[in-house]
């Protein structure tokens, strides 16, 4: 196994997270190629995971912290770390060592780049990016926002806990309409694909003139700290949860419901 920076020669695998195989990430559209342009010049740092075959098992994404979703100061920022599970596509790699190879990588790179630690979020029950497993490699929760936990893991006894950044936003709902509101970073896939999925169904044809479509670019931190929210779904109050992201169809009939309730 080798750990090999990110080149052109697999951009556009990075940018499907490895899932060239799949027809969803082809409704995820092109922001997450948008971030990745954006986020270039802003200290974005990517690592592949390369089997003795030449074939692309696993991924790592890190930013400094000042260009994330969370506030923090001097660290680096882990998006996502990702072993392809799936038999389908290149198939499973995981359990052969790739996703600590690929965190180790990280961990050193952020060190000689000078940073005083590395950050995580990790989700408390077993689905994706699990806490139990950057505890194993010494990270610790400095904080925690519902089932996610924020994780670091200090380089230097001056480094400053990071902390999340806490929702603010209250959605205003449309008189006399169904109000969406998307909110979408681009830089994952599966959020793009719920936000993506939303905007084409508010504008099903069936739907014109009882749907308010608002979308939420949140690429800078600022506007994260404005909304206290990175990437989410509102279809009028209620929260939809998007992760794995919800259906087209299930999207269109949450719509669909909301609409019947109105006057």
């Amino acid at each position: 196994m080798n750990i090999v920076d990110l080149d052109e020669r697999n951009l556009s695998l990075y940018l499907v997270c490895l899932e060239d195989w799949s027809n969803e990430m082809k409704e995820a559209g092109k922001m997450k190629e948008d971030w990745y342009r954006r986020m270039q010049h802003r200290g974005l740092r990517v690592k592949l995971a390369v089997d003795d075959h030449g074939t692309v098992g696993g991924m790592i994404q890190y930013v400094p912290i000042e260009f994330s979703f969370v506030d923090g100061k001097d660290l680096y920022f882990i998006n996502c770390i990702w072993v392809h599970g799936y038999k389908r596509g290149r198939g499973d790699f995981r359990r052969h060592g790739m996703g600590t190879a690929l965190l180790e990588a990280a961990e050193a790179d952020a060190r000689e780049l000078g940073a005083k630690g590395i950050v995580a979020w990790g989700i408390l029950i077993p689905v994706f990016m699990h806490a139990s497993w950057f505890r194993k490699h010494g990270f610790r929760t400095v904080d925690r926002n519902g089932m996610q936990a924020l994780m670091w893991k200090p380089f230097t006894t001056d480094a400053a806990p990071p902390k999340w950044i806490r929702g603010k936003f209250r959605p205003e709902l449309a008189e006399n309409k169904v109000t969406v509101n998307a909110f979408c970073s681009g830089w994952c896939p599966a959020q793009n694909l719920t936000f993506e999925r939303a905007k084409r169904a508010a504008a099903e044809p069936q739907f014109e003139g009882r749907v308010q479509f608002r979308a939420f670019d949140t690429f800078d931190r600022e506007d994260v700290r404005r909304y206290g929210i990175s990437n989410s779904l509102f279809i009028d109050k209620k929260h939809v949860w998007s992760g794995p992201p919800p259906s087209y169809e299930k999207i269109r009939e949450l719509i669909s419901k909301r609409i019947k309730r109105l006057r």
